[in-house]
């Protein structure tokens, strides 16, 4: 399980309470250590906030604050996947590394396609120009998995310990205050203010860790402390922000095996196979995505952690059988790629997206 991860039980707590559900107050930390007392943590305000600080020092996390929605935010972002001979590997990475539009770049293990990376860019437009530079300056042919479907995006990762829900389950855990703060009123319009660009791009790396974080970012960015709490709860409930709390470094947490399971799910069936395998809690991503014929049958995707070889293999078993309730699955309709190597990992950069999708006022 767990328990070779250096943690105190205070820590553990914390990570568990609040990868989410953290209050969009003044002073925030004071609800959420009351929230913790109430199930048995014993923290006060300046605990937790010391807490939180000294995880983020020592990596445990990798930020603490908004986890931004970039897709709501502007642009667009794909999936691509390429083959890198051996001989021209560090090469050819070197090479799709070195584009701006590459954020997240992973090696994988897969007979061919061994190169997995995320463009992201202010124009969809764009997407196609990247590729093609990649093309003909690689000499390899680029496979685009734009997502289709989104069925769930919920990176969250417990540790045993206070807090943890069940073992596998893990549905109990966190403690959600998203009620507290501000009554706000939905928008319809997906464009943003110049004010609420400022905002995202100063939020995107997460909030200072002090006592009153939203006043800190207020002063920055030289708005009100009520526009800013206004605002950042109306992009959680708008789904700008997918949800405020600590982010965790998995790596540290023991979550090491990385394996994307890949599923060739007849298409008359995503729309029943994508909510019940996103309702498993293990599975943090799961998409829809397009086949290329020939080289990559398979249009579903099903992104599982865990913190062991055998754990890893349990969960993908649980995925195995979640499809096969709906049709025959053989060993050719699917795969697990784990990943082998971290190539490049700068984060989906929000500026030039956002700036293209703000409105002149």
């Amino acid at each position: 399980m767990n328990a070779d991860v250096d943690l105190t039980d205070r820590e553990r707590a914390v990570v568990n309470a609040y990868q989410g559900g953290f209050p969009v107050v003044e002073r925030p930390f004071e609800p959420a250590a009351s929230a913790m007392r109430d199930r048995g943590v014993d923290i006060d305000e300046t605990g937790l906030l010391e807490t939180i600080q000294d995880l983020d020092e020592r990596g445990v996390l990798s930020r603490f604050g908004p986890l931004v929605n970039a897709q709501e935010i502007g642009g667009a972002a794909t999936l691509v996947a390429m083959h890198a001979p051996e001989e021209r590997f560090d090469e050819i990475v070197e090479q799709v590394n070195a584009h701006r539009e590459v954020a997240h770049n992973y090696e994988r293990e897969h007979p061919h396609l061994n190169v997995w990376f995320v463009v992201s860019v202010a124009d969809e437009q764009r997407v196609s120009e990247v590729l093609a530079a990649i093309e003909d300056e690689t000499g390899q042919e680029t496979y685009n998995l734009p997502k289709q479907q989104e069925f769930r995006v919920e990176a969250k990762f417990y540790v045993d310990g206070p807090l943890d829900g069940s073992s596998e389950n893990e549905t109990d855990a966190g403690i959600d205050l998203t009620e507290l703060g501000p009554d706000v009123q939905l928008r319809d319009k997906s464009t943003l203010s110049p004010a609420e660009r400022d905002l995202v791009l100063e939020i995107q790396d997460g909030l200072p860790l002090t006592e009153t974080p939203y006043a800190d970012v207020a002063d920055v960015i030289g708005q009100e402390l009520e526009w800013v709490l206004e605002t950042i709860k109306r992009f959680e409930q708008e789904g700008k922000i997918r949800r405020i709390g600590v982010v965790p470094n998995h790596y540290a947490l023991g979550y090491t095996e990385n394996g994307m399971t890949v599923w060739n799910v007849p298409d008359d069936l995503v729309g029943e196979v994508g909510p019940e395998v996103a309702s498993l809690p293990f599975v943090t991503h799961c998409y829809e995505r397009p086949r290329h014929e020939g080289v990559w049958p398979y249009n579903f995707f099903a992104m599982t952690h865990g913190r062991s070889e055998a754990e890893s293999e349990r969960r993908i078993e649980q995925v195995r059988e979640t499809m096969a309730r709906h049709w025959d699955v053989t060993d050719e309709d699917w795969d697990s790629l784990f990943s082998t190597q971290i190539l490049k990992k700068t984060g989906i950069r929000l500026d030039e997206r956002a700036a293209a999708n703000t409105r002149t006022e």
